[in-house]
């Protein structure tokens, strides 16, 4: 049983050769079983851009072939998407022509540069559209005189800001004046124009459509009653899916790109540098910290006039992560987006994977942001409540009843918001509201214009007890541009720790240009009010209450036909 049995030396050779040669044609196998793949892999590689054009063009063709369906089947349904292709397409062709032709286009204008032609047609073209503004305030102030208010306020915050300036003589006049241009436009196309208004009244409703999807999600988490009755989980997770959907829509390149355009758009009109233009228009889309980040590169070497530019934009506009939270409170959509208006490599083969990493770092983002607004409505309410309180002792002393912070902003501010274009006898209320802005947060204004709308909507007296109870349409309007900004006292110290992040050696100057900014961003929400005071025009029951009463049945109280009645009455 000890022995060994011995295996031929020759036996053992045999073995080990035969092995080697079944390996051996394995890996033959294999390399032949693989070959094809390999073959069609640098195939693919070879012509990877032939197959993208074709992948590409086959996507275009079965998208246009949607879109002359959907327009043949009903047309007025498929308007909003045929209107969205046309300016897709706009855009494509101007950036197709300025990569293929522009430098052709320049050197055929260069002669004309600083002819004196083409001086004349500026100037003649600034002469036009002023003699053209003029004469329309005239004729169309002729019926609503009132108008001329908002006017008169837009050049009182503009000759502020003039005296304010550091450097009156390196005022770029041709900024301003192109910048309410734009403002006007705009306006026009929203307010007065029918087919503007429908457009962006379904934009808005669209948008209120979108983020219902949020209570898919929070109502499996919080259950119904709580995001039906509780306001964190009503409206904050709202933050949550719209911060998913841009970051997913940064990763797709989308936002970059609409980003880019609107950047182009201002820069030629107002002629601005592409720094600044550029964090401007992205401020439209995302917050005060965010938007610098486009041109992070670029702050350390910006100048002084660059930075305070950058810093206006953000306190002047609201980030559509907040925007979302705003329209739950009930603000016209179609009025937030107009206000908030005035930013990657694509690889098909992770592609998924990638998007659903970006959708989860976007959500996951917006947790100190909805962090940060819970905290701060926390804080501030409770300071207001401390400081009404405070007041409110003070003022019995001297025998002064319901003295309260809102009670002064609505003295001291009276006469701003009376500018803007607001019935005098609305303007203590909207002056608590902009005074809540911009000594507190736009959160809690914006939450208390909510409560005024939905008072006048459910039909509510105008005056209980000597006491207004809601505000004006045109009020509310002007009031949620004028609201619509980061303009407040603690956004200071958000945007000088964003700022200073990216840029520390440039710390001081942030510090030394940050409270003109401040001021600079708010007198630009205030201009934007006036705006829409010179623009608004009544429409429904405020502007035929005969049309209204014809067509509408009187099962319940509401505000059209209040208005409707007081009209009658006063008749």
């Amino acid at each position: 049983m000890g022995e060994e049995t011995d295996i031929p030396e020759k036996t053992r050779e045999e073995d080990i050769a035969t092995s080697l040669g079944n390996e051996s044609e394995l890996s033959a196998f294999q390399r032949g079983s693989q070959e094809p793949f390999s073959k069609a892999r640098q195939f693919y590689r070879t012509h990877a851009q032939l197959f993208q054009r074709i992948l590409w063009g086959l996507l275009c063709t079965a998208y246009f072939a949607y879109v002359l369906t959907a327009c043949i089947l009903n047309f007025q349904r498929a308007l909003a998407l045929f209107v969205l292709t046309c300016l897709v397409l706009f855009f494509l062709a101007c950036s197709l022509i300025r990569k293929h032709f522009g430098k052709k286009l320049l050197r055929y204008g260069k002669p004309f540069e600083n002819s004196q032609l083409w001086l004349w047609l500026k100037w003649g073209l600034i002469a036009v559209a002023l003699v053209g503004l003029i004469l329309w305030l005239i004729l169309d102030t002729a019926q609503r005189p009132k108008q001329l208010i908002s006017f008169a306020g837009i050049c009182m915050f503009v000759i502020i800001l003039f005296a304010c300036s550091k450097y009156h003589f390196a005022v770029s006049w041709r900024a301003v004046f192109w910048g309410l241009m734009l403002e006007f436009a705009l306006g026009i196309l929203v307010i007065r124009t029918d087919p503007g208004f429908a457009a962006f009244q379904w934009l808005g409703e669209q948008i209120q459509i979108f983020l219902n999807y949020t209570v898919a999600g929070s109502s499996f988490v919080f259950g119904d009653a709580l995001i039906k009755d509780v306001f964190a989980f009503q409206a904050l997770p709202i933050i949550v899916f719209f911060s998913c959907v841009m970051s997913v829509l940064y990763y797709l390149g989308l936002m970059q790109w609409v980003i880019v355009k609107i950047a182009w758009i201002l820069q030629i009109t107002l002629g601005t540098t592409a720094t600044e233009t550029l964090s401007v228009a992205g401020n439209i889309f995302v917050g005060m910290t965010e938007a610098p980040l486009l041109i992070r590169p670029y702050l350390p070497d910006m100048t002084s006039s660059e930075i305070h530019a950058v810093m206006t934009g953000g306190f002047a506009t609201i980030s559509g992560t907040v925007l979302g939270a705003y329209i739950t409170f009930g603000i016209d959509p179609a009025s937030l987006v107009s206000a908030s208006v005035m930013a990657a490599p694509f690889q098909w083969n992770t592609l998924p994977g990638r998007l659903c990493e970006a959708a989860s770092s976007g959500a996951a983002d917006s947790i100190g942001l909805i962090a940060n607004i819970a905290a701060n409505l926390i804080a501030f309410l409770a300071v207001l409540a401390f400081i009404n309180a405070v007041l409110s002792w003070l003022g019995e002393m001297v025998n002064i009843e319901g003295l309260s912070f809102q009670v002064i902003c609505s003295y001291v501010l009276r006469p701003i918001v009376f500018m803007m274009g607001v019935n005098w006898e609305d303007c203590p209320m909207v002056a608590e509201m902009l005074g809540t802005k911009f000594f507190l947060n736009e959160f809690v204004a914006y939450e208390r214009l909510s409560q005024y709308k939905n008072k006048r909507l459910s039909g509510i007296e105008e005056w209980v007890g000597g006491e207004k109870q809601w505000i004006s349409v045109r009020a509310e309007i002007i009031t949620t541009f004028s609201l619509c900004g980061f303009a407040n006292l603690s956004s200071m110290g958000i945007t000088l720790g964003g700022l200073t992040s990216m840029a520390p050696t440039r710390k001081s100057d942030f510090a030394k240009l940050v409270t003109r900014a401040l001021l600079t961003g708010a007198c630009v929400s205030l201009v934007n009010a006036c705006v829409a005071g010179i623009l608004y025009v009544p429409r429904g029951a405020e502007a035929n209450c005969a049309s209204f009463l014809n067509t509408t049945n009187f099962t319940s109280p509401s505000y059209e036909i209040y208005v409707c009645c007081r009209e009658f009455f006063q008749r």
